[in-house]
């Protein structure tokens, strides 16, 4: 296999749903896999019409016929069918199949015993993954070997940047930073536009004002490298508006109201998981 194509490898996308369409584009637009190399499964016909017409793969109805030839499997499923799915897989896998699952809150272990299947690789990706910036946290068990992951990376690279994790743990705590984190970053951009809105712009114009301020100071950070601290001082001049903005912010607690946010939602996943 070439080291940064998926040229010879089988790919089956059982659910297909909008995060399975996103890494369909990622790896279209890369040119890294050919069309007939991938199958994907979903329930209604309407769907599956839609789904061949736009990306011109195979797309049946059955999961298990799906599933049958590939090398990856890539679970794309609400997670109220998950069991449904898990025991149609069962019947068809194969030792040598990998199984990608990007459900949240479904451990390994109810994967693997679910599927009665060990090669698995859990996911947490995130809604930017739609238009290929995303951030996809990746843990895979040991039986999954090296060409194994090589492969897994090129499919999860699609969505934007990807990380391998080693400890399933890190999945759980990337659904409360990185998969739920689009949230905190929304949230706060739409509070700063009610704020323009309030001292007196229209709408549209601090629309544009905050979109470009929270992605330009991203893009300032990462291409600086410098601690975010330091950049923040930067521009924080005694006495100055800045000083007065973090006065109150600090007064009002936005740092320990963002790490309760951030910790309650990991203690979400965690009651999810025991749902589950």
């Amino acid at each position: 296999m070439g080291d940064s194509t998926l040229a010879d490898t089988r790919i089956a996308i059982v659910g297909a749903g909008v995060m399975a369409e996103a890494m369909l584009a990622g790896l279209f637009s890369r040119e890294m896999i050919p069309q007939q190399q991938i199958t994907a499964s979903h329930p209604r016909e309407d769907r599956r019409i839609r789904l061949e017409a736009k990306h011109g793969i195979r797309v049946v109805a059955s999961n298990a016929e799906a599933a049958r030839d590939a090398d990856l499997i890539l679970l794309t499923i609400k997670p109220q069918v998950m069991q449904t799915v898990m025991a149609e897989l069962a019947e068809v896998l194969q030792p040598h199949q990998i199984v990608i699952s990007i459900a949240a809150g479904t451990s390994v272990a109810q994967l693997q015993n679910g599927l009665n299947h060990k090669p698995i690789v859990r996911v947490m990706p995130n809604t930017p993954a739609q238009i290929g910036e995303g951030m996809a946290v990746w843990y895979a068990v040991p039986e999954v070997g090296e060409a194994a992951r090589n492969r897994v990376r090129l499919a999860l690279g699609a969505l934007g940047l990807e990380l391998e994790v080693e400890h399933e743990k890190y999945v759980d705590m990337a659904t409360a930073l990185s998969g739920t984190g689009p949230t905190y970053v929304f949230m706060m951009m739409e509070a700063l536009i009610d704020a323009g809105v309030h001292m007196g712009f229209p709408r549209r114009i601090a629309e544009q004002i905050v979109m470009q301020t929270v992605g330009g100071s991203v893009s300032y950070a990462r291409e600086s490298g410098k601690h975010l601290a330091e950049l923040r001082n930067m521009v924080t001049s005694p006495g100055g508006t800045s000083a007065e903005a973090i006065y109150q912010m600090e007064k009002g607690g936005l740092r320990t109201i963002l790490s309760k946010s951030v910790y309650a939602a990991y203690k979400r996943t965690q009651s999810l998981a025991k749902e589950g």
